[in-house]
């Protein structure tokens, strides 16, 4: 008689969250994380970057891809962002779409359940669960409502109430997304919970400060690139060996915007508004890094970057 115990069956891939700008898909990333690996902002099309979370659990291993919110592009930022989306699509094994419950399913959400239902159609595609978030915003009758209405959307594998910001029924939807997963070894190291590279995560830092209090249509012209993060001597020596950890760190990063008017905006009344994104922006990169920093910004014009390919290649899109 074989008396050896089958070990458990390991599952790991790839789970692409998406929905309509501004429905809480990057708070939502962060919380499966249990660490902040995306920005998040009120702005609608924060996320600009199909951003990986990686949830590491003793049986299986979570890929999150934090995808753009989908929309109906008027620039072509808009348009490679929605290309983004759907090529992120074809290469998952379990697609979330994250649906507001303190809003009604509009012309946003069918626009990305046709999308979702043609690319299954013909072939069998990823598996599709329905995750309502925002659930601490309305009460039980109104959630029953829209779970129905959710219901008759799309031909859904799972639904999934929850609440990114209580933390309720989070852990049930790493459950179900889990269940959906091919079997698999585990394709990234225990602490690894991201595949964003330090600038990445420091430019997308500065540019969530930036987007705090900014309003029209300056919250997607403003674009971030970190152009270096050296060690200085702290007394201030050019030519001084320093060895890692022992000097002063210094971020240079430069702000692009599109017009004259916007790069007003952002540096404020003498410089007060800059000053503001930067000390916002240091307390979290001093986090991210575990040190303090210097944070040198700078706002540059980049004239229509949205609508200029070269330009928008520059800035890496």
């Amino acid at each position: 008689m074989n008396t050896e115990q089958e070990s458990p069956v390991h599952r790991a891939g790839f789970v692409a969250l998406v929905g309509r700008p501004n429905v809480g898909k990057s708070t939502l990333t962060n919380a499966l994380v249990g660490e902040k690996v995306a920005i998040t902002s009120t702005k609608p099309q924060t996320t600009r970057r199909a951003i990986r979370g990686i949830v590491t659990g003793p049986d299986s291993q979570i890929i999150l891809v934090d995808t753009p919110g989908m929309h109906r592009p008027r620039t072509l930022l808009g348009e490679r962002l929605n290309d983004l989306v759907r090529e992120t699509l074809s290469e998952v094994d379990v697609v979330g779409f994250c649906l507001p419950a303190d809003q009604k399913i509009g012309p946003g959400d069918r626009f990305i359940a046709q999308d979702l239902a043609e690319m299954r159609s013909g072939r069998r595609g990823p598996r599709l669960i329905a995750i309502v978030t925002k659930t601490d915003l309305v009460a039980r009758d109104r959630l029953a409502e829209h779970l129905m209405a959710v219901d008759q959307l799309i031909d859904f594998d799972e639904i999934v109430p929850i609440s990114a910001v209580t933390g309720e029924q989070v852990d049930v939807l790493l459950d179900v997304v889990a269940t959906h997963l091919p079997e698999s070894p585990q394709l990234y190291p225990d602490d690894q919970l991201t595949e964003e590279t330090r600038d990445d995560r420091i430019s997308e830092l500065i540019r969530e400060a930036a987007l705090e209090g900014v309003r029209d249509e300056l919250p997607h012209s403003i674009a971030v690139v970190v152009e270096e993060v050296v060690e200085t001597d702290p007394d201030g020596d050019p030519f001084a060996e320093v060895a890692p950890g022992e000097g002063r760190l210094v971020v240079r990063a430069t702000l692009f915007v599109e017009r004259d008017s916007q790069k007003g905006i952002i540096i404020g009344r003498g410089g007060s508004r800059l000053k503001d994104v930067g000390s916002r922006a240091r307390t979290e990169i001093n986090e991210l890094l575990g040190r303090k920093v210097h944070l040198d910004l700078r706002v540059k014009i980049a004239k229509d970057w949205q609508r200029d390919p070269k330009q928008l290649g520059r800035l890496g899109f």
